[in-house]
């Protein structure tokens, strides 16, 4: 089992100049190659340059610029040159797909903000000062580095990366672990269904409230993001009104994601089988199509975009999709089983008599069955009818 560990490194000032100049440096290694490809593609002869390519070019490099792509780790460039060939593979599968194709773009140093490092020991090495009691990652052209370990590492470490937010440093680590203990078994099923006025309401009758984190910073952010948009570009007043803007956003989502990660450890700790819905969440956020209007050639009819832009804000606040990631991963860990079943009349099917018809909720909060009669919340019909459909596939499954 792999699992990944991020801590806050503490450097000090002229290590984190270090770490800014080989963001930079990697940065320009990546655009460079991607520089290559295009221009290889664009010549009369229609080349195809690949990773291995690439990467036999690195030595040559190297030599060429000591002072700068020669400082650093051989396999933290190759990694960065996979980096790239792996953003050329997806834009060929979805233009494969018929998708939107997306091609690689170069990256702005503000936008280049992760250096990987394969493997512990090459070009880096995790708990570098074993005797001290204070832990240390290096780093080639940097040094050892401090490092806030709030808790402690199991398992060997596979990969080492040192990523960059805002002006703080963090590593993130990936180690192969034993799969763990399962908990004790809670004899407990659940159904959840996801929504916008409550985060969460399971077959239980419970609710969890919706937080909105996104919603509370709004009226800071706003400030912030107008007082940016008087700044002249490239001023160091701009700079400093971008880190506010950004400072922001990474506090809401930090708020979110330990929201995800309670409430996912909650429902793991006490139920054995959880359901819930199996969400298109891309889907649920595109904007609605342009209507043209047929006596007004040019012109459009409303269609309802302000609105869905509202609810669409509201969807990225809640966060669903992370909490699902985050599930998954906290009950693969604990031994718990969890399934994702069709979402379609969940809400609008009585859990009494199987009454399905759209007046069975008239309200967005209220179900009343129009045959037998049945009262309930309607998130709460909602997660009984996905907790049964969830018990219905797990019965089916091949053992």
């Amino acid at each position: 089992m792999i699992r990944a560990h991020k801590f806050l490194m503490r450097p000090t000032v002229g290590q984190a100049i270090a770490l800014g100049d080989m963001l930079r440096d990697h940065c320009s290694l990546y655009n460079g190659a991607l520089q290559e490809r295009r221009d290889a593609y664009r010549h009369v002869s229609k080349t195809t340059v690949r990773y291995g390519d690439q990467s036999a070019q690195l030595k040559e490099i190297r030599a060429f610029d000591p002072e700068r792509q020669g400082r650093w780790s051989f396999s933290s460039q190759q990694a960065t040159l996979r980096r790239l060939d792996k953003a050329f593979a997806a834009f060929f599968r979805r233009v494969k797909a018929g998708e939107k194709p997306g091609y690689p773009r170069f990256r702005g140093i503000g936008r280049f903000d992760t250096v990987d490092f394969p493997k512990d020991g090459d070009g880096c090495r995790w708990d570098s000062t074993p005797h001290d009691p204070v832990t240390h990652v290096r780093f080639q052209g940097v040094g050892h580095v401090k490092v806030h370990q709030h808790r402690p590492v199991a398992g060997r470490i596979k990969t080492v990366s040192v990523q960059r937010e805002g002006k703080r440093w963090y590593v993130i680590l990936t180690a192969e672990q034993a799969v763990p203990e399962p908990l004790p078994q809670a004899d407990s099923v659940v159904g959840i269904d996801l929504g916008i006025a409550n985060f969460l309401a399971d077959s239980n009758g419970r609710f969890v409230p919706n937080p909105r984190h996104g919603r509370k910073a709004a009226a800071k952010l706003e400030e912030a993001q107008q007082a940016l948009s008087r700044c002249k570009r490239g001023s160091k007043r701009r700079r400093k009104a971008v880190e506010k803007v950004a400072r922001l956003h990474r506090k809401a989502s930090r708020q979110r994601l330990d929201h995800a990660h309670k409430t996912a450890l909650d429902l793991v700790r006490e139920h054995d089988f959880i359901a819930h819905e199996d969400l298109r969440i891309r889907n649920m956020n595109r904007a609605p199509e342009p209507k043209p209007d047929p006596d007004q050639p040019g012109s459009f009819l409303p269609n309802g975009a302000t609105s869905k832009a509202g609810l669409n804000r509201s969807i990225a606040d809640a966060g669903w999709g992370v909490f699902l990631a985050i599930l998954n991963a906290k009950a693969e860990s604990a031994g718990r089983e969890v399934m994702a079943v069709d979402p379609r009349n969940t809400s609008r099917r009585c859990p009494e008599c199987g009454h399905t018809a759209k007046e069975n909720r008239p309200t967005q909060e209220k179900f009343h069955c129009v045959a037998c009669g049945h009262h309930a919340h309607a998130d709460t019909v909602g997660a009984l009818n996905v907790l049964r459909a969830g018990l219905v596939r797990r019965e089916a499954q091949p053992a």
